[in-house]
């Protein structure tokens, strides 16, 4: 009992210090509009559901911006995790590719703005998909191709080098020994290296969601955005609200939080075995 309330006091301790120095520095500014207190900013977060700006509620842009990450991301890892295994497995496509990409990976998401904003325009999934009008044509044009680009910039290749780094470090002996015990390429794969390899890809996901997720605000900065957690902050910070500013930046925070905790809960239950093996 003890043990957990020192655990549950350590948790607590830095976020009441900055809450307390944040409260302080409000009431000594003295203006909203550069520092908002934390009863404003609080008000608009235990009331999600509630319309700001004329532009519809937390919740619903919130949920808009995390389906646009799971689309970029969803699209990052399954093009970066069968590339980084083969990679990873057969050296000479290694060779044959890592100089390449490695040239791009340095390259940062924003980067990739202007020639995003050439190729796609403001298309979207409606016109990916055909549809131009009706309910399913005002829903698909919430996702345009280039914010779903951007996302799946900043997703890929921390995907991608750990799936590498994952199969690299495999050891060698477990492959032998299955081949010795008379194991196939799709077994072994499925059955050594996957399994081997898992913490690490694992590990490049949860770090390639959260990238996604950073990127989230820049591409709902692009034309043609109408919605989203990230385009409500910049909407808000031009109508001097910054009290939604601040409660859209809280929202990401927590939302990024909750995301990695998954996957934290993941490696914890299902990989175990990787800190006992170390």
């Amino acid at each position: 009992m003890k043990q957990t309330v020192v655990r549950l006091c350590s948790l607590l301790v830095v976020p009441l210090v900055f809450l307390i120095i944040w409260e302080i520095a409000a009431k000594r500014t003295g203006n909203e509009i550069i520092l908002p207190g934390i009863g404003q900013v609080a008000d608009l977060l235990l009331d999600p559901t509630k319309s700001l700006i004329a532009m519809g509620s937390l919740t619903q842009n919130v949920a808009i911006s995390l389906l646009r990450v799971l689309i970029g991301f969803t699209v990052a890892v399954v093009l970066a995790v069968p590339l980084g295994v083969a990679m990873g497995y057969y050296a000479g496509l290694y060779r044959l590719l890592n100089a390449f990409l490695a040239l791009f990976k340095p390259i940062p998401p924003l980067a990739w703005v202007p020639l995003v904003l050439a190729w796609f325009g403001v298309s979207s999934l409606a016109s990916l998909a055909g549809v131009q009008r009706g309910a399913a044509y005002i829903y698909l044009n919430n996702f345009k191709l280039s914010m779903i680009f951007i996302i799946f910039i900043g997703g890929f290749f921390p995907v991608l080098v750990s799936s590498i780094h994952g199969v690299q470090t495999v050891r060698r002996t477990l492959i032998d020994s299955a081949r010795v015990l008379g194991a196939g390429q799709w077994a072994i794969f499925w059955k050594v290296l996957l399994p081997a390899a898992a913490p690490s890809i694992v590990n490049g996901v949860r770090i390639g969601l959260g990238v996604s997720w950073m990127c989230l605000v820049s591409a709902e900065m692009l034309p043609g955005s109408l919605s989203g957690v990230g385009y409500l902050i910049t909407h808000a910070y031009t109508m001097a609200r910054t009290d939604v500013v601040m409660a859209g930046m809280v929202s990401i925070g927590l939302v990024g939080a909750a995301l990695d905790g998954v996957f934290r809960l993941v490696e914890k239950r299902k990989f175990a075995w990787k800190r006992l093996a170390r």
